[in-house]
Order: C-alpha cells, then sequence, then structure tokens
C-alpha cells in the first residue's frame, strides 16, 4: 500500500474504530439459552441476556405454551448481563417439533446462541438471529446445519472484535508488498489456529482477562513500530512481520477459544465446529482486508496533501485506543 492511501484509510478507520467500539461493544455481545434436561420429562432453562447501558437485552423468551415452569424462577444478576434460571416441566418429555423464539430480538443486531444437553450427555446446538428470531427444536442437527451455525459464529465473532480488526489494519499499515503481506496474514492465521484447538480442546489453558489486556498490549505494541515506519526508522514488524504476526497471532487465538468456550462445542461433532468456527474467523478476517484494500483502490482517485505530522496520526489513534483498551481490561481484574 502507498503511504499517502496508507494514511488516508489509517486515519479514517482509526476515527471509525473510535467512535464504535465503545458505541457498540456492548449491542454485540451475543445472548445464550442453555437447555439442560434433568430428568426425561424436566430440565433446566438458563437465559443469559446482556445489559445493554444498565438496560436489559431487549428480547425475551418465549418458551412453547405447553411447558410448565416447576418452583420459583430466579434471577442473578452480573456485571455484564442477567441470568435467568428456571425449571420446566415437558408433558410426556417429547419436546421435538417445538418452537422457541425470542420476540424482539428482530430490533438488535445479535445472535442468540441455543444449545441443549440431553441426559446422556450429547448436546445439540442451535442459532437464533434478528431476520429469524427462533429456533425449532429438534434431537439432533445434521453435520451440515451444525458447519453452518460454526461458520457464522466464526464471522460474527471476527467482526464483532474490535481489538482483533485493529490488529490486522495495524499490520496492513506497516507490511508493504501483497507477497509479504500474504505471508503475514497467513502466519497469523495460522499461530491463531494453534492456539484456538488447543486450548478449546483442553490441551492448554490461559485465563481470559489476563489474555485480552495482553491483547491490547499487542496492539500498542505494533503502533509503536508504525510511529518508527513513519519515521523512516528501523522496525522489527517491518523487517520480520511474518514471526512478529505468528508469535501475536499464538496469544490472539485464546481470545477466539474464550469465545468459542463460552459457546461450547456440540459433543458429537467437535472436530467439525471448531473447523468451522476458524473457518467462519479467516472469512471475517479475509473480508475486512478486501474491504480496506477496496477502499484504497477507491482512493487512488483523490489526491489530497498531507501535512508531514499527519502522517503519525494512525500510529496515534490506534495506540490511544489499544492503551484505553489495556487500561478498561485491567481495571476489570
Amino acid at each position: 500500500m502507498k503511504r499517502s492511501y496508507t494514511l488516508y484509510i489509517g486515519l479514517l478507520l482509526v476515527v471509525c474504530t473510535g467512535m464504535f467500539a465503545q458505541a457498540f461493544a456492548h449491542q454485540l455481545q451475543p445472548s445464550s439459552l442453555e437447555l439442560r434436561q434433568l430428568t426425561p420429562e424436566r430440565y433446566e432453562v438458563i437465559w443469559r441476556a446482556p445489559i445493554y447501558y444498565g438496560k436489559p437485552h431487549p428480547a425475551k423468551l418465549q418458551l412453547p405454551e405447553h411447558w410448565q415452569t416447576v418452583g420459583k424462577p430466579t434471577v442473578r444478576q452480573l456485571s455484564d448481563s442477567a441470568l435467568h434460571r428456571r425449571v420446566v416441566s415437558v408433558p410426556n418429555g417429547v419436546i421435538d417439533g417445538g418452537v422457541i423464539r425470542f420476540i424482539g430480538l428482530e430490533a438488535t443486531i445479535t445472535d442468540v446462541f441455543v444449545r441443549f444437553i440431553w441426559l446422556d450427555g450429547s448436546q445439540t446446538t442451535a442459532i437464533a438471529r434478528p431476520n429469524q428470531p427462533w429456533v425449532d427444536i429438534v434431537g439432533q442437527r445434521s453435520g451440515w446445519q451444525v458447519a453452518g451455525d460454526y461458520t457464522v459464529l466464526g464471522v460474527d465473532h471476527i467482526l464483532s472484535g474490535y481489538d482483533h480488526l485493529t490488529f490486522v489494519l495495524a499490520l496492513l499499515l506497516i507490511v508493504s508488498g501483497a507477497r509479504r503481506l500474504l505471508i503475514t496474514v497467513t502466519s497469523f492465521t495460522l499461530a491463531h489456529s494453534i492456539t484456538l484447538a488447543a486450548a478449546t480442546l483442553g490441551v492448554m489453558w490461559v485465563p481470559g482477562p489476563p489474555v485480552e489486556a495482553t491483547i491490547s498490549l499487542s496492539i500498542l505494541f505494533l503502533a509503536s513500530e508504525l510511529v518508527k515506519v513513519n519515521r523512516g526508522q528501523a522496525s522489527l514488524t517491518a523487517r520480520y512481520p511474518w514471526i512478529v504476526a505468528f508469535v501475536f497471532g499464538l496469544l490472539h487465538g485464546f481470545g477466539f477459544a474464550g469465545a468459542l468456550n463460552d459457546i461450547g462445542l456440540p459433543q458429537n461433532e467437535i472436530a467439525l465446529a471448531l473447523l468451522m468456527f476458524n473457518v467462519g474467523v479467516e472469512l471475517g478476517q479475509l473480508l475486512f482486508i478486501a474491504a480496506i484494500l477496496v477502499l484504497v483502490t477507491a482512493l487512488r482517485k483523490v489526491r489530497i496533501e498531507w501535512p508531514a505530522w499527519a502522517r503519525q496520526l494512525p500510529a496515534y489513534g490506534i495506540g490511544g485506543i489499544a492503551a484505553f483498551w489495556f487500561i478498561e481490561r485491567v481495571s476489570g481484574f
């Protein structure tokens, strides 16, 4: 990417990230519903509804009419969500063919991940979306359905992960040349695929809060590297971008794994779900990179004379956002 276009696109995306990252961070939190079979006729229902600026999630859970609540439902207020629990009795234990609806979900931009855990330990997953705010209850979902669900989850996660996208943006601003960029992105992809699989399968485990805080530091490091590049100074990332991308990619993989562990994997399709979630992450990442390149191509027709001091604005913008994220995440320990 030529530096004039790099400056323009960097400024634009940094401003957009700064404006919308905080405005939509909570709106992009997914909701989740878990139904755990306790006996042939009874299920524990756990509805996790994120809190938006002190207000509950606008979507309301609607279970099938013939399901009967047993005992008193409870609500537990967490820092970022409300956890609703109840036990329901299903006549004759037959739930196939029922429909769970999420009233008001169509007015949001988030999905609801639904998981059924059966008596034998097997699991079934489904997703309700704003354009389809319900799920049909079935005993088992086909491999194609699982693949589609987890691919969409992967795409949603990366496109709502402003920290991951900001890291990729910083790499794009530093690395020049199509071949070097391809190798760098491939290295980042390979690295986070390794730790995503290892952490999800229980081979390795790192606490989530420190991972998220360190991810913000990785972005801050790239911002400092971008300052060096703009000044014509030696930069480790500019010289060995694939190494830097690989090392930090391992870290970002733990971040992806944290989100996937919150969702869970269907026990009968673990490998497929893990693979397709990773594919979804890569598709979302490629969409982001493609959007930047398309925008750069369009901006080639625009001639803007930038003052010398403005060249550092993208780096300072990225660094400022990363520093804010770091302080926010550390304060939440």
